[in-house]
């Protein structure tokens, strides 16, 4: 009799809740051999996204906003080539990544902002007050 093989269902997407409810990852996606590192910060007015991608061009960030998912991503080819008389060589890089995060409800996503410096990209996405509708009613006594 032969074994019985298990199958188990595989989602490469998955990543577990590191943050709050309301602001975590959705989705890292991988296809070099480097993921750049974030840093999550919040203060009252704020919430701040520090991604560490130094030796990246501003020019090839790319930040993306659709309904309540921000995704920052970049993509990078690189081609030289060289002869001679005696050889021909010719080499090519390609380099990408992608982060995606949830967005607060909270979060005025027409003034997310961003800034490059020094090899870190900080996403500032403003907070916004969000009022609770009172409902006024009164009740009957029987």
């Amino acid at each position: 009799m032969l074994p019985t093989i298990t199958r188990r269902s595989y989602n490469p997407f998955y990543m577990p809740n590191l943050f709050d409810d309301d602001f975590f990852p959705v989705l890292s996606h991988r296809t070099s051999t480097s993921m750049p590192a974030v840093n999550i910060r919040e203060d009252e007015k704020n919430y701040l996204l520090d991604l560490a991608v130094p030796g990246i061009n501003k020019d090839d960030l790319k930040i993306d906003i659709n309904e309540d998912v921000l995704t920052i991503s970049s993509e990078t080819k690189n081609e030289s080539e060289e002869s001679n008389n005696e050889f021909k060589r010719k080499e090519f890089s390609y380099s990408s990544f992608c982060r995606s995060f949830y967005v607060p409800e909270n979060v005025n996503s027409d003034k997310i902002e961003a800034r490059y410096k020094d090899g870190v990209l900080t996403t500032g996405l403003p907070k916004m007050k969000v009022e609770k509708n009172k409902i006024t009613r009164q009740v009957k006594i029987s």
